[in-house]
């Protein structure tokens, strides 16, 4: 039964789709590594809990169907923010998120040179007018 199960998780994975503008944050990539984790030894591997293995899989096959997106319709294909699905993944993409962190720690900087008691080069501070 463990080789049953194994072959339902590779088969899964293989169909579950890849986002190459997630690198390292990645759904498909997740559950790669997660599945390679949990059968070590393929289909030998003894399955500690297999109602548990079982429930799993059928939560993430549901998932990967669509099942709740088939049930569950939405009338718009945007957001409350109105921002569309394409829009969204654009924003969320590693590249996008990167530039977001960079200009976060500019931000932050900027904030803490205006804020400290002393400049951090030792120069008296100028006050903008």
């Amino acid at each position: 039964m463990a080789a049953t199960r194994y072959r339902r998780f590779l088969k899964l994975c293989e169909e579950w789709p890849k986002d190459e503008s997630k690198k390292g944050r990645d759904l498909g990539t997740f559950l790669r590594q997660r599945v390679a984790s949990a059968f070590r030894e393929g289909e030998n591997t003894q399955i500690s809990d297999p109602e548990k293995c079982d429930q799993m899989y059928e939560s993430l096959a549901r998932i990967n169907s669509n099942v709740y997106k088939e049930k569950f319709p939405r009338a718009k294909d945007t957001s409350f923010t109105g921002v569309t699905v394409e829009e969204c993944r654009m924003l969320l993409a590693t590249g996008n998120m990167q530039q977001t962190d960079e200009e976060k720690k500019g931000l932050w900087k900027t904030l803490m040179e205006r804020f400290s008691s002393k400049p951090e080069d030792g120069t008296p501070e100028k006050t903008e007018k």
